[in-house]
């Protein structure tokens, strides 16, 4: 598949990691199904990288472990990180929060790099990242699509999947941007308001819409 030339829109100089073919920004709310529809662009054969993937692979590379080993001891269980309290640590400490991203992200180029390379080099390729708006990497990415539900119904989904009071789930949305801001920045918005039958309708559309 080949992107419509309207939506080569930046040069590699501009572009997230300084990239030399065109990034589609996949992003969504908590709850919205971005993951699914992830899952879905990568069966109709769409080259898909994953920035939570990314970021496990980091964690999981031993620069990362001595580093959190070295500064963060107290999160360390049987020489592994306990990412349990590590999270805990990030939230309630802004310093700590801002030491491990700035690690984190120092790295994320040569992940993303890599993940890149291993799709075999494509012509464009889906970032699936769910921060795009709140990290402010719209502005580097040729194209931005949301997944989108209503907050009434990402609210519903979250205490069913998860478990949660209405008051956390009220909360956890509140730490993202809102999904109606983000549906106001995106250039397409997918729609997870109704079945899956519905939801792989969506993609189908979105696709005809981008593909030369």
């Amino acid at each position: 598949m080949k992107l419509r030339a309207e939506w080569k829109k930046l040069t590699p100089e501009v572009r997230l990691h300084t990239l030399g073919v065109p990034i589609i920004g996949l992003t969504g709310g908590i709850a919205t199904g971005k993951s699914t529809v992830a899952e879905l662009l990568i069966k109709r054969g769409l080259p898909v990288i994953n920035a939570d993937h990314l970021v496990k692979g980091i964690y999981a590379k031993e620069d990362t472990k001595d580093f959190i080993r070295r500064n963060y001891p107290d999160v360390i269980l049987a020489d592994e990180i306990d990412f349990k309290k590590l999270r805990e640590k990030v939230f309630t400490d802004p310093q700590v929060k801002e030491e491990i991203e700035t690690h984190i992200y120092a790295r994320l180029k040569n992940a993303f790099s890599e993940a890149y390379r291993k799709l075999g080099e494509p012509e464009f390729v889906v970032y699936d990242v769910p921060l795009l708006f709140e990290k402010k990497l719209d502005s580097v990415v040729d194209m931005k699509v949301l997944v989108y539900a209503p907050e009434s119904i990402q609210r519903k989904r979250l205490m069913s999947r998860d478990g949660h009071e209405e008051t956390i789930a009220r909360t956890i949305m509140a730490s993202q941007l809102n999904i109606e801001d983000k549906k106001s920045r995106a250039d397409f918005v997918i729609d997870n308001s109704s079945t899956l039958t519905e939801l792989a309708r969506e993609v189908d559309n979105f696709l005809r819409q981008i593909k030369d």
